[in-house]
């Protein structure tokens, strides 16, 4: 078996002569062909496939294997490089360790759930593939950004890191903190912020022109609402509070939120004290309330928590993972609004269900235009 050495070698001889053909195209005056291949459920083989730009593939793979490689380290003899290709876009190649790293706050969510081994492993399989499919349009995106010449700036990327640091009332090294605590670096974190920029820009430009959103589409929104309910809906007000790293911290935590339970079964107004204290600055300005859902919507944590509970009681402090404790005021009882109720919020229901049909309709355009190859 070759050496850790030979292989990296090797590696380096695939590059050096895919380089030198390369080079001896454009010095003859050819550019490598490059054809569009439709998206197909089956993987592209070289025989479906001849007239892709075969050579601008294997210089891109060649390299970005020779770079993994050295990244990695030589490693001491008998132990192996393990590195592949699990995406080609395009001439660019996505790999293992790319998604791996991506995936670490999602591994992380996956092992702190209470899963047998069969349904981590399940669970595990799922997420990488939507998780690569995600990496791909993440691609096709930034070929598009490119066309348009838009970009997003350092600046763009301060500014909503401050902006959900705001909103949660920490500041943004708390923000980085916790996303350390899920396995992001601060990088890694600035990065997927930039992706949702870019990706927020590419959708105003090209995609919301596209969605028209009628009586109709929100009646049929409401529908599909309702029947998601089954035995009913409730209207939850949430008070939430970040758990702190240190034990000593997370002490003081719970005994401040048990204070807070105190004072809202003693009469004071749970909404003010949502105003004040809550950390969810999403839903700091009503109440603490994301308006009725069926209660399969909350956190098992909370729906357990007001199971038998009555219009304007009070649970919790309720413990969600590691990550927050919450007090829960129950606001309405099992019931489901009217349409004429929520004909607001069923508008902005149809509108985000017809604007993310028209986004991945758009995906589907550039990826019929894009060579896509999946490996996984």
């Amino acid at each position: 078996m070759a050496s850790p050495r030979e292989e990296v070698g090797a590696i380096g001889v695939l590059c050096g002569r895919a380089l030198r053909e390369l080079e001896r195209d454009h010095r003859g005056g050819r550019s490598p062909a490059r054809t569009v291949v439709p998206r197909s459920e089956n993987r592209p083989t070289c025989a479906t496939s001849r007239s892709v730009s075969r050579r601008s593939v294997r210089v891109a793979l060649a390299l970005a294997a020779l770079v993994a490689a050295f990244a990695q380290g030589l490693p001491s003899a008998g132990a192996a490089i393990i590195e592949r290709v699990v995406a080609v876009v395009g001439d660019r190649p996505i790999l293992l360790s790319d998604l791996r790293k991506r995936a670490r706050p999602f591994l992380a969510r996956i092992h702190g759930a209470q899963m047998n081994s069969a349904q981590q492993a399940a669970a595990e399989s799922e997420m990488y593939k939507e998780l690569l499919n995600r990496m791909i349009d993440d691609r096709l995106e930034e070929q598009a950004a490119d066309k348009a010449k838009l970009q997003v700036t350092t600046d763009e990327v301060d500014r909503a890191m401050q902006n959900l640091a705001n909103n949660a009332r920490i500041s943004t090294r708390d923000l980085v903190a916790e996303a350390r605590r899920n396995g992001l670096s601060e990088q890694d974190y600035r990065d997927e912020l930039r992706r949702q920029l870019l990706e927020g820009k590419l959708v105003q430009l090209r995609v919301r022109g596209r969605v028209r959103v009628t009586e109709q589409d929100a009646r049929t929104a409401y529908g599909h609402w309702v029947k998601a309910f089954g035995d009913g809906a409730m209207d939850l007000r949430v008070l939430a509070l970040r758990m702190p790293e240190s034990e000593e911290a997370a002490r003081a935590r719970q005994v401040f939120a048990e204070e807070l339970a105190r004072r809202a079964r003693n009469g004071e107004d749970f909404c003010a004290l949502v105003r004040e204290y809550s950390e969810d600055g999403s839903t700091r300005g009503t109440c603490g309330s994301r308006g009725p859902q069926p209660i399969q919507n909350y956190l098992p944590a909370i729906g357990e928590s007001v199971r038998g509970l009555n219009k304007g009681d009070i649970a919790g402090p309720v413990a969600v993972g590691n990550e927050a404790l919450v007090l829960v005021q129950v606001a309405s009882d099992r019931e489901v609004p009217g349409f004429e109720q929520v004909r607001d919020a069923m508008m902005e229901r149809a509108y985000g269900e017809v604007m993310e049909r028209q986004r991945k309709a758009w995906l589907e355009e550039l990826r019929r235009g894009v060579y896509v190859d999946v490996r996984l």
